[in-house]
């Protein structure tokens, strides 16, 4: 006769495993996720296994809906409530939502983040990120800045208009079951509207490579950026004959001939990385005179297609930037293209020595081909920057009326220039014979111009002058204003 309780401890046995494993209940080693949302099966100190708190960074399904895996400082992977970014996109000039917009978030490297966000009937969008945590689940500080394409309007950031940054740090605490978000003012943009758009076409495709995300795609003069999984959407492209090409360091992209037609939207491009291609080294020397010792500053590649040659300023490649620099420069994995190399683009205090008698203080275009630049090396001589009072100081300002224009006064000069520009580079009001203060005060010039358009974009750029020569001017970035 069998052992009684043998049986019993069978069938026990048996109950748990049609059950499945209680919280103390041992899990299945052989499936990690076998605890469910939130936990892991792991071994514990003595071997066992034991459901956990974590879930795996490439699946989702480890996590409850409405959370995210997501790293976390000095520990393991945990679930924890999304970040989001949620905005609206809108027209500039009407000030109406602007439909089926992309939206991407690029990390301070130049990556795209994730996939793209499409805007909805009104505009309004919703990006979710991945973001670094403390223990105690909140963000930890990661800056990224968004881009904005749609058709029928300029990208963003793009002429005059820099992209601010977003820290993850700043998004609110969740309410139960909801999500970090961050909706500011850097989270909602303003586009503004091309001419023509019926004559304007519409390229969609993928770059394959190795690290697509944040692949600069340009085609003609407009450009797009590749997401995490590199697909990308290039909007009013020119109709006619068009080369689409990809730029980022360290791969080569074989081009892409078309024919585009007003209208037309083209599908199915791709971007093929070509193996074993030879890619440039461009190297240079950067001088820096007449301002504050121990100061540094960057170099830039841009694509020779996007550059606006009266605001110097055009769509810088992931990767093809040299920072720190106070000598000796090197950008290296630099693909085939078209290129102008830029001097201190960023808000550093210094800008490019505008002085065109002296060398080092041109603008430098050249070309790669097949991995061969047609500049031996690169030259700059940089300054110091003219401080902007106002408007626009440090970010874009809103103004009310017809603006004052004020910046500090250089140490050597006779006289200024002053322009203001359209976020397009267009020139709207110049006064080219400001004279100086002779004493160290502040200038500060009214704009005379015509009236100027609500919801335009508008820089002023101040150049001081001495015998009828530049010798500075405020910084490309700063100066920076909009009409309410």
């Amino acid at each position: 006769m069998p052992n009684l309780s043998k049986l019993l401890l069978s069938a026990a046995l048996a109950g748990a495993l049609l059950l499945g494993c209680g919280d103390d209940d041992p899990c299945d080693l052989a499936d990690i996720t076998s605890c469910g949302p939130g936990s892991l099966c792991k071994a514990d100190t003595e071997g066992e296994p034991s459901c956990v708190p974590g879930c795996l960074l490439d699946t989702p399904s480890t996590c409850e809906d409405g959370q995210a895996c997501e790293e976390v400082e000095a520990g393991e992977p945990r679930c924890f409530a999304k970040v989001v970014l949620r905005g609206k996109i809108t027209d500039a000039l009407e000030k109406t939502g602007v439909a089926a917009a992309r939206v991407a978030a690029r990390d301070e490297g130049g990556i795209v983040v994730g996939r793209v966000a499409v805007s909805g009937t009104d505009g309004s969008y919703e990006l979710g990120l991945p973001a670094r945590r403390k223990a105690d689940g909140s963000p930890v500080s990661t800056i990224y800045t968004l881009r904005a394409d749609a058709s029928a309007y300029h990208s963003f950031p793009g002429g005059l208009r820099p992209a601010l940054p977003i820290d993850l740090a700043t998004a609110a605490p969740p309410q139960s079951g909801a999500p970090y978000v961050i909706d500011t003012a850097a989270t909602s943009i303003s586009l503004i509207p091309v001419e023509s758009p019926e004559a304007l076409a519409t390229i969609h495709g993928r770059v394959e490579g190795a690290e697509p995300a944040g692949t600069l795609v340009v085609a003609g003069e407009s450009s797009a950026v590749a997401d995490s999984g590199g697909e990308f959407v290039v909007f009013n492209v020119a109709a006619g004959p068009i080369t689409v090409r990809g730029y980022v360091a360290r791969t080569q992209l074989a081009p892409v001939e078309l024919t585009v037609a007003a209208g037309q939207k083209v599908e199915d491009v791709v971007l093929a990385a070509v193996a074993d291609s030879k890619l440039a080294k461009i190297t240079g020397k950067v001088s820096i005179v007449n301002a504050p010792g121990g100061v540094k500053t960057s170099v830039v590649l841009a694509v020779e297609e996007t550059f606006i040659e009266s605001l110097e300023i055009g769509q810088v490649p992931r990767g093809l930037r040299a920072t720190g620099v106070a000598g000796d420069f090197v950008i290296e994995g630099v693909p085939d293209g078209n290129y102008v190399a830029l001097a201190s683009l960023d808000n550093d205090g210094l800008v490019r020595d505008p002085d065109p008698n002296i060398a080092g203080t041109q603008i430098v275009h050249f070309e790669v081909r097949g991995g061969a630049p047609t500049v031996a090396s690169v030259a700059f001589k940089v300054t110091e920057a003219l401080a902007v009072r106002s408007p626009g100081a440090a970010l874009p300002e809103e103004l009310e009326g017809a603006p004052t224009f004020v910046w500090a006064d250089d140490s050597s000069e006779d006289g200024y220039a002053l322009r203001v520009f359209d976020a397009l580079g267009n020139v709207v009001w110049e006064k080219l014979d400001v004279a100086s203060p002779n004493g160290g005060a502040d200038l500060s010039v009214p704009y005379g111009g015509a009236p100027l358009e609500p919801g335009m974009v508008y820089q002023f750029r101040a150049e001081s002058l001495k015998s009828g020569k530049p010798i500075s001017r405020t910084e490309e970035l700063r100066g920076v204003f909009f009409i309410k």
